[in-house]
């Protein structure tokens, strides 16, 4: 009897099966994220490693080159000595970045809004569509490098001029991708959405512009990139700061080690804002990618 009570007495003590259960269900679960997580980060790092390894073969070459005979190191300056520039002028070429990186977010702001209004009515609209495509593309035949002087003179030396460049450039890629995204809407899904009642508003809202959107912003990659070259122009030819008027700055010096670090800058901040426009893909659209990884 006495041993009853010890064996009741025990089994009393131990925690009850389903809290069991839930703990190793939560255990199993956890391992399972961290498991995925490592995976995920397998995958980032042979994504990188082809890029990581070119880099740096870069980087070799680069190095070897200038230390044959006959090169002249003021006029192809070693890695080491633009990274010198870089540490050194950190302060200034931070300053001059910003004021670069606000012209282009503002310019890529307007052009996004203008893009997407314009996009939107031509879709509504075969007659605009027809009549303002065709504009389009032409005035992509003219060259940047043209307009620009002439921004300057119209507008001045000052913030007006580049952000109207940064806009023209940018708006044809935003308008055209978002275009030919709502022109490629499933006809069958149409058909759907018209036999159920649904109206040119709902079926915009519902069905064309959600499917649209991936088109959209393989435009805006475009866009990206282009944005930064146009702000480094517009100052480059007029400004008072920005990154484009500190390589002016160091050409007239003849420092071509100012050059080659500013222009590592760019070649840096044009990176990284093309990986922040993939990193907000996926999160507007992430069952674009589920899609994608299913298939």
């Amino acid at each position: 009897m006495f041993q009853l009570n010890q064996e009741q007495e025990h089994k009393s003590l131990l925690p009850p099966q389903d809290v069991q259960q839930k703990h190793s269900t939560a255990a199993y679960l956890q391992s399972k994220q961290w498991a995925e997580w490592l995976l995920s980060q397998r995958r980032l790092f042979l994504t990188l490693l082809p890029a990581l390894v070119c880099f740096f073969l870069l980087l070799l070459l680069w190095q070897w080159y200038t230390m044959q005979p006959g090169v002249d190191t003021h006029l192809f300056p070693p890695p080491l000595f633009v990274w010198t520039q870089l540490v050194l002028h950190r302060d200034l070429l931070w300053s001059h970045m910003l004021v670069t990186l606000y012209e282009t977010a503002v310019g890529f702001a307007v052009a996004l809004v203008a893009g997407m209004l314009f996009a939107t009515l031509m879709d509504f609209s075969s007659w605009l569509r027809r009549g303002l495509y065709p504009l389009l593309v032409m005035s992509q035949t003219i060259p940047f490098v043209a307009i620009a002087p002439l921004l300057l003179l119209w507008f001045g030396f000052g913030l007006i001029s580049k952000i109207i460049l940064i806009t023209l450039v940018c708006f044809f890629p935003i308008t055209v991708a978002l275009a030919d995204g709502l022109g490629a809407t499933d006809p069958e899904a149409l058909k759907l959405y018209r036999t159920f009642g649904a109206g040119p508003v709902r079926i915009f809202w519902s069905l064309r512009l959600p499917g649209a959107v991936p088109t959209l912003f393989s435009g805006i990659r475009i866009a990206v990139s282009y944005s930064i070259l146009s702000a480094i122009f517009s100052e480059y030819i007029g400004a008072t700061a920005g990154l484009g008027f500190y390589i002016e700055v160091n050409q007239s010096a003849y420092s071509t080690v100012g050059v080659m670090a500013t222009t590592i800058v760019i070649a840096l901040l044009t990176a990284s804002l093309f990986v922040l426009t993939g990193l907000v893909e996926r999160l507007v659209i992430p069952w674009y990618y589920l899609h994608r990884r299913s298939t």
